[in-house]
C-alpha cells in the first residue's frame, strides 16, 4: 500500500538510523516497501545500505542525479497506492506509517497528508517542533501516488527548493492536511542543504520566476 521513498548522498552517519526507524513501524511489513536511491554517494554510504538488503530496494545511480531526479527515479520504481518521502539523515516514530495511512485510507476526499515534526541535533536532542503547515520542509507528506504523477513528479532543475516547487504545483489542484502529531524527526547539522545559503538564494530566485507570487 505504501511506498518510502529514501534518498540519500554521503549520509554514512546517518542513514542506518533512518532505516532501522522504518523497519521499526507498526504497520505490517507487508503493507510497506523502502527504495532507497544511493545519489553517487563516495562515501561509505552503499556499504552502510547492504548492511539492510534482505529489507529494502536499493537502487544505485552510477553519477549524481541531484535531489529531484533521485526522488523521481524511487518514485517511478514503486509500487505503492500512496507514496512517502523520508530523507537519509531524518527518521520517523514507530506509527509514522500507520497514522498517515490510516488518515488517507479511511478520509476519501484527503489528496494527501503532512505529520508535524520535532527538530533534533546529532545527539537526538529535540530543539524545536515544527508545524507541518506554516513550517513545511519537503518530508512528512503522504501523497497519493496517482496526484504526484499527474503533477509531473519532481522538477529536476530544482537542485533546491525542489520540495516547493512540487508543492506549489501540488496544491494549485489538490490540499495537503495536517495531522497534529510530531512523527518525523528532522535532524539539524551542518552538513543541511539548506546550509548553503548562496544556492539557496540561487534557486529561491528560480523558483520565483517560476511561480511568480505563489513562491512568497
Amino acid at each position: 500500500m505504501i511506498s518510502v521513498i529514501v534518498p540519500v548522498f554521503n549520509e554514512e552517519r546517518f542513514i542506518g538510523r533512518a532505516i532501522r526507524s522504518l523497519l521499526n513501524q507498526t504497520l505490517p511489513d507487508s503493507e510497506y516497501e523502502i527504495i532507497v536511491i544511493n545519489d553517487g554517494s563516495h562515501d561509505r554510504t552503499e556499504y552502510a545500505l547492504q548492511l539492510f538488503k534482505e529489507d529494502i530496494t536499493i537502487i544505485s545511480n552510477d553519477k549524481t542525479l541531484g535531489l529531484p531526479g533521485a526522488l523521481n527515479r524511487g518514485i517511478h520504481k514503486a509500487r505503492g497506492k500512496f507514496i512517502v518521502r523520508v530523507d537519509g539523515d531524518d527518521y520517523v516514530s514507530s506509527d509514522y506509517l500507520s497514522i498517515l495511512y490510516r488518515f488517507l485510507e479511511c478520509n476519501t476526499y484527503m489528496d494527501a497528508v503532512a505529520c508535524d515534526y520535532f527538530l533534533v541535533n546529532d545527539q537526538e536532542e529535540i530543539i524545536g517542533r515544527g508545524n507541518c503547515l506554516t513550517q513545511p520542509i519537503g518530508c512528512g507528506i503522504m501523497f497519493r501516488t496517482e496526484h504526484l504523477i499527474e503533477i509531473g513528479l519532481y522538477d529536476p532543475k530544482f537542485l533546491m527548493h525542489e520540495d516547493r516547487d512540487l508543492r506549489i504545483r501540488f496544491e494549485e489542484k489538490y490540499r495537503i492536511h495536517r495531522v497534529e502529531l510530531p512523527m518525523y524527526r528532522y535532524r539539524r547539522h551542518h552538513g543541511n542543504m539548506t546550509n548553503n545559503m548562496d544556492h539557496w538564494g540561487q534557486f529561491d530566485q528560480q523558483l520565483t520566476k517560476k511561480h511568480g507570487d505563489k513562491a512568497e
